[in-house]
C-alpha cells in the first residue's frame, strides 16, 4: 500500500509539473501584453518597458519558468499583477466559497443521479427509462450559462423565490448548486443505471429474491452498495472539475469563489492568478482521484484483495 501511495505521489508531482509547464507556455504565447494592461492605454512605451522589466517579463521563457518553479517549491504562487497581492492569499480567501458551492453541487448531482439512475434501471426499456435517459442527455449537453440564465429567469426574476446573486445565506446557494447539479446529474444517472442493471442480474440478487426479501431491501441493502463504486470515482473527478470549472456559474451568480477570481484575472491578463487557479484545480483533481482510490477498497473487498 505504501509503495502504491509513493508511486501515486511521484506521478502527481510529474502531472503538476506538466500542467504548470503547458499553462505557462500557453500564457506566454498570448497576444495580450500584461505590462500594457497594467500601464493603461495612454502609457508611454518607456513606462510599459519599465513595468515589463519590473515584472520580469523581459526575460526568456525558460528563465521565467524556472523562476516560477523556484517560488512554487517554496509555496509561493507569485504576486498578482493587478491586485498587488500574493496569489496564495487571494486563493485562500476565495477557497471557502468555492468549496461550499462545490459540496452543494456534488450533493445535488449525486442525489438526483442516484435517484434517477435507480428509477431508470428498475424500468429498463420502459417509458420511464427512456424519459430519464433523454433528460440525462439534455442535461449533460446543456451549456452552463444557458441553464444558469434559465434558472435565474424562472426562479429569481419571475417567481422571486431566490435572489439574483449574492453570498452568505442558504437562498443564495440554491440556484448555483442546482445549476451545477442538474448538469452533472445526467452523468451519474447513466452510470448508476448501467451499474444497477448489471448488479440486478447477478446471482446473489436472485438468491435474495428467492429468500423472499422485499424489493426495497434488495435494492438498498444488496444492489445499491455494489453499484455505487463508479460514483466514488466520479465524485473524485468532480472535486477537481468544480474547483476550476465553475467560472461561468460563479460569474453569472456573483459567487465570490476562485472561479470568479480566475475570470477577473483572464480579463486583466493577470498571469500569476491564472497559473495559481490552474494549479489549484489540478491539485484538487489529483487529490480527489487519490481519495477515491483509497476509499474504494474499503467499500469493495474485491478491490482490496486485488
Amino acid at each position: 500500500m505504501l509503495n502504491v501511495l509513493a508511486k501515486r505521489l511521484v506521478q502527481s508531482a510529474l502531472i503538476l509539473l506538466g500542467v504548470a509547464a503547458i499553462t505557462f507556455v500557453l500564457l506566454y504565447a498570448l497576444p495580450a501584453d500584461p505590462a500594457r494592461m497594467i500601464a493603461g492605454r495612454s502609457a508611454t512605451p518607456q513606462t510599459v518597458d519599465n513595468i515589463r522589466h519590473e515584472l520580469g517579463l523581459d526575460q526568456s521563457l525558460l528563465t521565467q519558468f524556472l523562476h516560477y518553479l523556484n517560488g512554487l517549491l517554496h509555496g509561493d504562487l507569485g504576486r498578482s499583477y493587478a491586485q498587488k497581492t500574493q496569489v496564495m492569499t487571494l486563493i485562500l480567501a476565495r477557497l471557502p466559497a468555492t468549496i461550499t458551492l462545490m459540496a452543494a453541487g456534488i450533493f445535488v448531482e449525486v442525489l438526483l443521479g442516484l435517484t434517477l439512475g435507480i428509477i431508470a434501471a428498475l424500468d429498463r426499456g420502459g417509458p420511464t427509462d427512456r424519459l430519464v435517459m433523454a433528460s440525462a442527455f439534455v442535461g449533460v449537453s446543456a451549456p452552463q450559462f444557458v441553464v444558469a440564465l434559465l434558472l435565474l429567469y424562472l426562479f429569481a426574476a419571475t417567481l422571486g423565490w431566490f435572489p439574483m446573486s449574492g453570498y452568505g445565506s442558504f437562498s443564495n446557494i440554491v440556484l448555483p448548486a442546482a445549476t451545477l447539479g442538474l448538469l452533472g446529474a445526467g452523468w451519474y444517472a447513466r452510470m448508476v443505471r448501467s451499474a444497477m442493471i448489471d448488479v440486478l442480474n447477478q446471482d446473489f440478487i436472485r438468491t435474495a429474491r428467492a429468500k423472499g426479501l422485499s424489493r426495497r431491501r434488495i435494492i438498498l441493502r444488496h444492489a445499491l452498495p455494489n453499484a455505487i463504486l463508479p460514483i466514488i470515482a466520479m465524485i473524485g473527478i468532480d472535486i477537481g472539475q468544480f474547483m476550476g470549472g465553475v467560472v461561468v456559474v460563479e460569474a453569472v451568480f456573483g459567487w465570490p469563489g476562485i472561479g470568479q477570481l480566475a475570470w477577473q484575472a483572464i480579463q486583466q491578463v493577470d498571469i500569476p492568478i491564472i497559473m495559481g487557479v490552474t494549479l489549484t484545480s489540478a491539485l484538487a483533481i489529483i487529490l480527489g482521484n487519490l481519495i477515491a482510490d483509497l476509499i474504494a477498497p474499503l467499500i469493495d473487498p474485491r478491490i482490496r484483495s486485488h
